[in-house]
């Protein structure tokens, strides 16, 4: 319900100081020189509210975008785990593209050209971004924007809820082939980064992803039982990682010449955080003349090898951390071959 008073101040001037009050939602006020002004916005603004779009609260004019993400990336973002890795460079770009808007400014139309120029865009190895990309970048931010709601009563609702995602295609399964292999490992060995080929080599051998492999600690590696213990994963679950032949043989000699300022395994030269490897990947890959791969790849890489040497989906399955066979069917027909392979062979001892 909507409240217009009307007020006189000095030298006779009136202005007309309205309220819009709905069970739920705080009051919201301005204050206009004409009546027709006030009854006009009391309308709209309670139709907004009622609609779910309106969210210029005091609070929301009083923060930027940029000053919502600086909190979060203090007192959130740290206990994402690795998640952070790759989150933090997506929470930069959201500021430095609309840190400056308060957050009432902040429209669902608003959000929606920064996705398309997202898309759009160019990022740092000269390729446009894929839709998965931009949704992971859209994801983030509106995290962001649910704490801000919940958490912290900065808006009265999220502008994200109204903008729509990107239409992902189809999972693919992108392996090394047999002669890409040897040639991306020999570009890892060569590389000026010290440390990416274990890190390749780890990826390959235990399907684990990327932020996972950089966050890794020396206490989470017992090199006596051969094994690697995730404590922060995707699933929010605890899983084990077996470390064996060639990529047990590089932990043990990086554990030789370990540095004793951080714990990290992988860490950067000047700062207690992981390395960065995104240029020298970009650089062992024109090396060795491999395209349309990600590092994300070397996941589905390990995935299909279990797969073509007889690993059931349940296994993948559980080695990859997914909590359901859903996300590993797409190497069904692999372990279909195997099957077939190891048919065909029992008929042939049978039957000659």
């Amino acid at each position: 319900m909507a409240f217009i008073e009307e007020r006189t101040y000095s030298g006779g001037k009136k202005r007309y100081r309205v309220q819009v009050r709905l069970k739920g939602y705080p009051t919201q006020s301005a204050t206009f020189e004409r009546r027709t002004d006030a009854k006009k916005w009391a309308q709209d603004t309670e139709s907004a509210i009622r609609d779910g779009r309106h969210f210029k609260t005091s609070e929301a004019k009083r923060h930027t975008v940029g000053e919502m993400i600086d909190r979060y990336m203090k007192s959130v973002l740290p206990s994402k785990g690795y998640q952070a890795y790759n989150q933090k460079p997506q929470y930069e770009w959201w500021k430095n593209r609309i840190g400056d808007y308060s957050l009432a400014d902040a429209s669902p139309s608003l959000i929606a050209e920064c996705r398309d120029e997202l898309l759009e865009g160019i990022t740092h190895l000269k390729q446009k971004r894929s839709p998965a990309t931009v949704n992971r970048y859209m994801a983030a931010l509106s995290h962001c924007f649910t704490i801000a709601v919940k958490e912290w009563g900065w808006l009265d609702d999220s502008p994200m809820r109204k903008v729509r995602k990107m239409k992902e295609p189809r999972g693919r399964i992108r392996f090394l082939s047999d002669d890409e292999r040897p040639a991306l490992l020999d570009a890892c060995r060569e590389s000026e980064n010290p440390y990416l080929y274990t890190i390749v080599v780890l990826a390959l051998s235990t399907g684990a992803r990327q932020g996972e492999i950089l966050s890794l600690k020396w206490d989470q590696v017992d090199l006596k039982r051969k094994l690697i213990t995730l404590y922060e994963t995707k699933n929010k679950e605890i899983r084990s990682l077996p470390l064996t032949g060639h990529a047990l043989k590089l932990v043990k000699d990086l554990n030789k010449v370990r540095r004793i300022n951080t714990d990290l395994l992988f860490s950067s030269k000047t700062k207690n955080q992981p390395v960065d490897i995104r240029y020298s990947w970009a650089v062992a890959l024109t090396t060795a003349k491999i395209e349309n791969f990600r590092f994300h790849d070397l996941r589905h890489s390990a995935a299909s090898y279990l797969a073509m040497n007889g690993a059931t989906l349940a296994e993948i399955a559980e080695i990859l951390g997914h909590k359901t066979l859903q996300m590993v069917k797409r190497y069904s027909h692999l372990t279909e071959q195997h099957t077939a392979k190891v048919v065909t062979k029992m008929n042939k001892e049978i039957f000659g």
